[in-house]
């Protein structure tokens, strides 16, 4: 596998992830239940992005001193477009999560810990997955046109069936779950299990952690195939996957209440996907360049966006249930 990445960046990413994670957990009432305020979730977004970028021009800077200017500006663009990309196609996760809380009538104060385990565990499975995805890379390149097709369907399907509201009743892992596992009918506080007469019974916080991760893994087969189509370097994949992840429960709870406002922003991603699927089939007639597609993806969401605020405008914007305050 050719990467940039040596193995001081390697270390030098994972600690500096690591204690990001630390800070959140164990300094900044990561422990504690609370409802995350719009106030706090907005900050911790602006600070996720801001490391991101500051990551960025820190990678710059080494590459430009160590390997020219050319690299630098090469590698540092396919950071900002995968990091874009994956920024973007994370907020299908927000969707189903509000879903899932919404369902199960999680209380606002529980979901942050969910969320937290939920992005450890994200990390973990899309670091194995990358690390796969390169190394097969490496060896079949028709493995490209492959995830091209998938991607090109998968973006069809999104635009056909984005006013498709899914049933969980019918969800199959849900389903099992209720069938093999014992389940209390009632939260117990933050626990996602409890002793009852020698025996463990989980609690529907436990059943909302599994489907939030089935759901990253589901959306991780889309997002990660489309960052291969900007760049082939496991490190540059690895790093900017991993900041958009960290930047997503911040994300989560910004956007919660006001997830009815960006109805259009489905097709945007159908959009999106539809582009880099394209991309990647037409590799080996036409590269476009990874400028033009950060300008494109840029311009598909940002469009969307828009175009969401500006026919939901007169529409009363009532917060999520599971964004809400039991209280």
């Amino acid at each position: 596998m050719e990467t940039v990445g040596n193995m001081w960046l390697w270390a030098g990413f994972f600690a500096f992830a690591l204690a990001m994670i630390g800070m959140d957990l164990f300094l900044l009432g990561g422990r504690k239940a609370h409802k995350v305020s719009l106030r706090e979730a907005g900050a911790w977004s602006v600070a996720w992005v801001t490391l991101a970028l500051l990551f960025c021009a820190g990678f710059w800077w080494y590459l430009d001193g160590a390997m020219g200017r050319d690299i630098a500006n090469q590698k540092a663009t396919e950071f900002l477009t995968g990091y874009l990309i994956e920024k973007s196609l994370a907020v299908d996760n927000i969707f189903v999560w509000l879903m899932l809380f919404s369902y199960f009538a999680i209380p606002a104060e529980y979901q942050r810990r969910v969320l937290l385990f939920g992005v450890l565990g994200a990390i973990v499975m899309r670091t194995v997955m990358i690390l796969l995805g390169a190394w097969l890379l490496a060896r079949f390149h028709w493995i490209l046109y492959v995830f091209g097709a998938f991607l090109l369907f998968t973006g069809f399907k999104m635009a056909f069936f984005a006013e498709h509201e899914p049933n969980l009743e019918k969800n199959p892992m849900l389903r099992w779950m209720r069938g093999h596992l014992r389940i209390t009918d009632k939260l117990e506080g933050e626990s996602f299990w409890v002793m009852k007469n020698g025996m463990r019974w989980f609690t529907p916080l436990f059943v909302v952690l599994v489907l939030v991760e089935i759901t990253d893994l589901i959306f991780a087969v889309d997002s990660i195939p489309a960052i291969f189509a900007v760049t082939s370097d496991p490190f540059i994949v690895l790093t900017s996957n991993i900041f958009a992840i960290l930047g997503l429960r911040a994300m989560y709870f910004l956007l919660a209440d006001f997830a009815g406002r960006f109805s259009l922003l489905k097709y945007g991603l159908a959009a999106v996907l539809i582009f880099i699927g394209a991309k990647m089939l037409l590799l080996d007639v036409y590269k476009i360049p990874v400028s033009w597609s950060l300008m494109v993806v840029a311009v598909l969401i940002v469009s969307s966006v828009l175009a969401s605020l500006w026919i939901t405008r007169n529409r009363p914007q009532l917060a999520h249930p599971a964004a809400r305050d039991p209280g």
